[in-house]
């Protein structure tokens, strides 16, 4: 059964927060619920349960599940996925909505886009304050921690819509908070970048 208008707003909120931190992960674990029939896509997403997209979205994640635990290489592969997890957020959003009128659908875009840019731009800065620690753990550790908030927000939201919601407006509004901290962060990440770029 389809979900109704308001709980599918919250369950975008949720999702598109997951995928701010872990596009992949988010996406494969849409597409297993949708496959097994825990969660009833809605008719724009139905792709997602297909076995060539969970395959696909689940070697990403494996990828990105050691890449992403690597001090200084991850702060390359977040800047990277700025271009991945932002557009594919803002395009589930889109497809989610498709039942709804054009100017709701755009609007449902550009909130996904926004709340991943938040929840990426907070993942990013927290980065950038723990990668130069000489050890490894503390990295891991955020990694893990962020793989496994993504999977649980988006499972949460299949059945406790709102409470996912809740909760991922919630470290919306902490990363508002601390704006100013999260803008330095991602500047100093993509000046990285470039030096690494340019040598």
């Amino acid at each position: 059964m389809p979900l109704p208008n308001d709980e599918l707003v919250a369950l975008l909120v949720a999702v598109s927060f997951a995928a701010g931190l872990n596009v992949y992960a988010t996406v494969a674990t849409l597409g297993l619920l949708g496959h097994t029939h825990l969660l009833a896509l809605p008719p724009g997403l139905h792709l997602l349960g297909s076995w060539w997209v969970i395959g696909a979205c689940g070697a990403l994640f494996a990828l990105e599940f050691f890449a992403d635990k690597v001090p200084s290489f991850d702060l390359i592969w977040n800047a990277l996925h700025t271009f991945i997890r932002v557009p594919v957020a803002a395009l589930v959003a889109f497809q989610a909505t498709a039942a709804l009128q054009p100017w709701e659908q755009l609007a449902a875009a550009a909130a996904g886009g926004a709340i991943a840019l938040a929840a990426h731009g907070g993942k990013t800065a927290a980065r950038v304050a723990v990668t130069p620690s000489p050890e490894p753990l503390s990295n891991i550790a955020l990694s893990l921690g962020e793989d496994a908030l993504a999977i649980f927000l988006t499972w949460l939201a299949t059945w406790r819509p709102w409470v996912a919601g809740s909760i991922a407006a919630v470290l919306i509004l902490i990363t508002l908070l601390m704006v100013r901290w999260v803008w330095r962060a991602l500047a100093a990440l993509f000046r990285g970048a470039e030096r690494v770029v340019e040598s």
